[in-house]
């Protein structure tokens, strides 16, 4: 996870957790039941144009609403690398570290990219577009660990050697 390069998806402010993945598909068995419908009401195309380590680059307020895990459940599960927005709703931002997706807080990157941009994260050091770095804070180490691991539960089975 020190470095990767992935296809921007620019989203607004605001995106709550019910634009992440409505209620009504909730009831669904599974993420991967749910998938389909992510970012539905804002951009129902989404979930199909989204490829493995892509990157979600959005302004203020991301994950604000509800405190449900499947939001950030349903981000990973589509294969995007990490969520880049000016700033996040606390929960969201736990339950994201906990399901194992990387969120980096920065201000800037929103007006440099572009939809379909290529960006490269270098974790905890900055990004990187068109040859400008844009400096990011660095995470903890205990919460990099639960994202090397993919998650709390696995960092916790690795900690007491169940894994």
């Amino acid at each position: 996870m020190d470095q990767f390069t992935g296809t921007v998806w620019m989203l607004g402010d605001d995106i709550d957790t019910d634009i992440i993945i409505p209620t009504e598909y909730l009831a669904l068995k599974t993420v991967e039941d749910m998938k389909p419908y992510g970012f539905y009401p804002l951009r129902p195309e989404l979930p199909g144009l989204i490829q493995p380590g892509d990157i979600i680059v959005a302004g203020k307020n991301f994950g604000c609403g509800s405190s449900r895990e499947q939001a950030p459940e349903i981000i990973k599960a589509l294969g995007v690398s990490c969520v880049i927005a000016k700033s996040f709703a606390r929960i969201f931002f736990r339950n994201s570290i906990n399901n194992g997706l990387l969120l980096i807080e920065n201000d800037q990157i929103q007006e440099a990219v572009k939809e379909g941009d290529r960006l490269t994260v270098y974790t905890n050091q900055y990004l990187e577009h068109e040859g400008k770095k844009y400096p990011i804070e660095a995470l903890p180490d205990n919460l990099l660990d639960i994202l090397n691991a993919g998650g709390l539960v696995k960092a916790m089975r690795k900690l007491n050697g169940l894994d």
